[in-house]
């Protein structure tokens, strides 16, 4: 896949679709709620939000529920994901969905870490991950 070229309008989507699912999300214990959307390389969005239970760690993330909905529905190469929470400044993703996000991208994906106050942050997925363990480390 080469780097994915996404248009402002994609970004604003992306943004708007992880928002709207961090208002789902499920996080009595903590209180972090956060929503995160992917773009995949055929243009369709798939979005989700962090779900917590009391057992802790089988708390899922919204990245990795967002990238299993597009899974599920048959997607495997993504462009771009996004992901938002009330955090100051946004985060990127954490070590578990970097890993979840390398079994499918080798770098390119373009990461965007946003906030409910509109900062915005932007890298590519090969910056979070320089040396990441994947498919094409099997091989």
């Amino acid at each position: 896949m080469n780097q994915a070229m996404i248009t402002p309008k994609e970004k604003d989507e992306l943004i708007r679709l992880a928002r709207k699912a961090k208002e789902n999300a499920h996080a009595p214990y903590s209180g972090y709620t956060v929503g995160a959307a992917v773009l995949t390389a055929g243009g369709n969005y798939y979005s989700s939000c962090n779900v917590e239970n009391a057992a802790l760690t089988t708390t899922t993330h919204a990245e990795g529920n967002a990238l299993a909905a597009a899974v599920a529905a048959g997607e495997r190469e993504f462009l771009a994901l996004a992901v938002v929470t009330d955090a100051d400044p946004p985060p990127f993703p954490c070590a578990i969905c970097r890993q979840s996000l390398a079994e499918f991208d080798r770098g390119e994906m373009l990461i965007l870490a946003a906030n409910l106050k509109g900062t915005v942050r932007e890298t590519r997925f090969s910056e979070l991950y320089p040396e990441m363990f994947g498919p094409h480390k099997l091989l």
